[in-house]
């Protein structure tokens, strides 16, 4: 027989599969000893059976569940439909993975026209009994019969309305007696049927319901943005009621073990004092700072306190954790590993980590990619700041910062993002029905809630900057209503999540707003990687964001994009458009200067740092006039005709640019363009020495070699350059002068070339598109095609081809290192940074790979796992 049902003393934490992440924290709670109100859960495989079976209970899953509801009712002394001592229980979703407000709950399930009034005389609080009542009502109408929750509310708006109050909390035990016949009666209108009395036929429908949740539109689209499997399932938890909203001495709230925007240490989050759950996620009521507990009851405050510290330990991970004070008497509800921000991930790991609390490997192991690169959300310029006063201010929920337009509905939001627009969502509160317009939002902005609220943790959680609580908002018939002040659907805002602003107008976006702790994070991943992580980068601000971002060094810098600026342009222009040697000379002596500022300005930025600048490498086309009209522009600024320009173009003019005259052909062709770069690289090497005291060991790659006789030649152009450079200061220096693999050819012969070659680094861009005979310009359209029908796994653009662009890169390292044993080799296209092929790259002898700044944290976090597990399979 199987079990579908288990008691909370039963499971263990490592049953997250079965119980669900809850019931199997409710089930290690209970073992540790914690004050949890006892239940039982019925299992995620009776979910999948109930969803396979036509959405029906077996008889066999009925009568366990009666059998544990037998059993709660020996442990609390209280049964179903007691008339002396009735029990009441929560009904909770609960997936291996948390999914936050995505599935349904219905509290308070017990309660029946007789039994109000036995817990109105129990408790000796009538307004307290019929609360609750109303409160089943409402949720069990809404998610077990689909009854609009608005209709409900609009009552209890409307009752508040007549009797001029503010809060639900000011309404007596006769108004909730009256808000009760009404929902019986919009419950009898609705679907034709009285509230069911009988707690068991609540108890079934209610399963029934959670288990159907598994499939509604937001749990679905929840999973498909999380990467979460559709086959899992939820399981429900039956857990004794206890109830926050028994008074002033009662009350509910969700706390963090740690700050989950920053990752500071110590107790945050909110609690309603007199409430039940739902209204602190829900963010009906403003809550209360979880600090101020200690103040209006210090003795639960500090148990609290206590038991998240506990609890921390124990999971060794920062706990999201919902409570209850029915009394003065503590219970925990559920304890989950906290969603926060990706800032505070890598916060609280380190911290964790320095506490003693885990590992190193454990550190290691547990970052993400996805938080490392959300970690580095921009920021608004501070200088622009200055000056601006924000209009609207609330709950910094989520950090970062965001502009774009506003929109109020989720349906608005994701039809302007569709035509292209950076959206703001503004909503009152939102609601799990959002996730969709949530999920295309640059920003969500919410007149109520607070940090725990739903717009909070799904913000956080998907790495959205958010503000919330913001009180001075209303919303009145589609537009935002602040004091004079009216946001209307399509107002540029700009959102600050860290402080908790919202400004009209655009304000400039900083690109790089932080970098956590990483200089502490590449301690650690350079003694577990097995090679390093350089940038692709040649501008002095991608080179600075590089080191910031950990690189060890330049892997390459592109001399072509230094030309495309209008001024170097045309100078580029009159080189190639030159008729005679002494003309190109001219040219060069003023590219020199250029080219040498541009170096010094990369060595300045790369801080001694090993330094790779590749030659000139520019197929034609992209500098030459496109059209009759720019030939026309071009020949007035060089002072020749318009005949004259667009014959010598016409003459240079290609079929095939990218295979065409680029490259090393440039400088078997113009050897003194190649010369000229050496000498600047070894003139700007030379100054920023003596001007910085650097050890600078210039690195010069040669682009596009096919052929060991061909190179040879180049590079002895060059060094002669170089020497008769070097001569003029009386200085002998280190260089070494290697060349980019980006041909199949080059790979054959790989032997060959290194016999006079100092290194080789691999430009999979260019191999990649000779090897599969694929454009990488028009690749996108054929790869997608081939994507859909199975035929590729992935991009390999994207992720190293294997099969193909790997073995031709085995066979080049293989023939360079019988030649050199210690030839030096590294990659620098964009996809050795994928961690798919990080994966085939460390079966490699190479000594570095090479990628775009934002991607080194993520390509070093990588390696140093696959470090780890490499020494686990050992």
């Amino acid at each position: 027989m199987t079990q579908w049902v288990y008691l909370f003393s039963e499971g263990s934490k490592e049953q997250k599969g079965l119980l669900g992440g809850k019931g199997a924290n409710l089930a290690e709670m209970t073992k540790l000893g914690l004050p949890v109100p006892t239940g039982f859960t019925v299992t995620t495989d009776a979910c999948l059976c109930y969803l396979n079976q036509g959405n029906t209970l077996t008889e066999e899953m009925k009568g366990q569940i009666l059998q544990a509801v037998d059993q709660l009712s020996e442990k609390t002394h209280k049964a179903f439909g007691d008339k002396k001592n009735p029990l009441l229980v929560s009904v909770r979703s609960g997936s291996k993975f948390s999914m936050p407000g995505m599935m349904d709950t219905v509290l308070n399930l017990g309660l029946n026209d007789q039994t109000v009034e036995t817990l109105a005389k129990n408790s000796q609080n009538e307004r307290f009994a019929y609360d609750c009542y109303r409160r089943l009502l409402q949720m069990f109408g809404d998610v077990v019969m689909g009854i609009d929750n608005q209709k409900f509310e609009s009552r209890i708006t409307a009752l508040k309305k007549l009797n001029q109050l503010e809060f639900d909390n000011e309404l007596t035990a006769e108004h909730w007696k009256q808000i009760v016949n009404e929902y019986k009666e919009l419950y009898r209108q609705s679907i034709q049927r009285e509230f069911p009395q009988d707690p068991i036929e609540q108890l079934y429908l209610a399963i029934e319901a959670v288990f159907g949740s598994w499939n509604n539109q937001r749990a679905k689209t929840y999973r498909r943005l999380h990467d979460i499997s559709d086959d899992l399932g939820t399981a429900v938890n039956i857990q004794e009621m206890v109830f926050g909203n028994f008074g002033e001495t009662s009350g509910t709230g969700v706390v963090f073990s740690r700050n989950p925007s920053i990752g500071e240490p110590g107790l945050f989050g909110e609690y309603l004092i007199n409430a039940q759950g739902e209204d602190v996620v829900a963010g009906v009521r403003t809550p209360k700072p979880i600090q101020t507990l200690a103040d209006d009851l210090p003795e639960q405050y500090q148990q609290l306190k206590a038991i998240c510290e506990n609890l921390e330990k124990h999971y060794k991970d920062m706990q999201d954790v919902e409570f209850t004070i029915e009394r003065e008497k503590l219970f925990i509800l559920q304890t989950r590993n906290g969603k926060r921000t990706s800032k505070a991930t890598i916060t609280i790991l380190l911290d964790l980590f320095n506490e003693g609390i885990i590992t190193e490997k454990e550190l290691v192991m547990r970052l993400e990619a996805k938080d490392l690169e959300a970690s580095l959300h921009p920021s608004f310029e501070e200088e622009a700041l200055k000056n601006r006063v924000p209009f609207l201010t609330g709950l910094a929920a989520s950090p970062g910062a965001a502009v774009g337009a506003a929109y109020f509905t989720a349906d608005s939001a994701t039809l302007a993002k569709a035509r292209g627009e950076k959206v703001i969502l503004i909503r009152e509160e939102t609601s799990p029905e959002d996730i969709e317009g949530i999920a295309v939002s640059e920003a969500v902005v919410t007149a109520r809630g607070g940090m725990t609220s739903h717009a909070a943790v799904v913000a956080r959680g998907m790495g959205i900057c958010s503000v919330v609580g913001c009180e001075a908002l209303t919303m009145e018939d589609s537009q935002g209503v602040v004091g004079e002040e009216t946001i209307q659907e399509g107002t540029i805002l700009s959102v600050d999540g860290t402080s908790g602003s919202v400004y009209f107008g655009e304000i400039p976006l900083e690109e790089l707003s932080n970098t956590v702790a990483l200089d502490d994070l590449h301690v650690i991943w350079d003694r577990h990687a097995k090679f390093q992580v350089r940038a692709n980068a040649e501008t002095p601000k991608d080179i600075e964001t590089a080191m910031a971002l950990g690189a060890t060094g330049i892997g390459l810098a592109r001399t072509e994009h230094m030309f495309f600026e209008k001024s170097r342009l045309l100078q580029f222009r009159q080189l190639i458009l030159a008729d005679s040697l002494d003309e190109r000379l001219e040219v060069l002596k003023k590219l020199k200067q250029v080219q040498k500022d541009d170096f010094k300005f990369i060595y300045q930025a790369a801080q001694g740092k090993a330094t790779t600048i590749r030659l000139l490498d520019p197929p034609l086309h992209e500098f030459l006039p496109k059209n009759n009209d720019e030939c026309r522009e071009v020949a007035k600024e060089l002072g020749k005709t318009f005949n004259e320009v667009k014959r010598k173009t016409d003459n240079l003019a290609e079929t095939n640019p990218m295979l065409g005259f680029r490259g090393l052909r440039l400088g078997v062709a113009y050897p003194e363009i190649y010369q000229m770069q050496g000498e600047a690289i070894i003139e700007a090497a030379y100054e920023v020495m003596n001007e910085r005291g650097y050890e600078i060991q210039p690195e010069i790659m040669i682009p596009f070699t096919i052929d060991a006789e061909e190179f040879a030649r180049v590079r002895e152009s060059i060094e002669t350059a170089i020497q008769a450079s070097l001569a003029q200061f009386n200085q002998s220096m280190n260089y070494q002068i290697g060349t980019m693999i980006e041909i199949p050819r080059a790979c054959l012969v790989a032997d060959q070339i290194a016999q006079y070659a100092d290194f080789f680094s691999f430009g999979t861009n260019d191999l990649t598109q000779m090897v599969l005979g694929l454009s990488r310009d028009d690749s996108p359209r054929i790869v997608s095609q081939y994507l859909d029908a199975g035929i590729m796994q992935d991009d390999p653009f994207q992720v190293l081809d294997e099969a193909g662009v790997g073995a031709m890169m085995k066979i080049a390292i293989e023939k360079g290192r019988q030649v050199k044993p210690n030839l030096k080799i590294g990659i620098c296209g964009e996809a050795a940074a994928h961690p798919k092929s990080i994966a085939f790259l460390n079966q490699l002898p190479i000594n570095y790979i090479s990628c775009s700044p934002f991607r080194i944290p993520q390509a070093k976090m990588t390696l140093a796992q696959q470090g780890m597990e490499s020494l686990i399979k050992q």
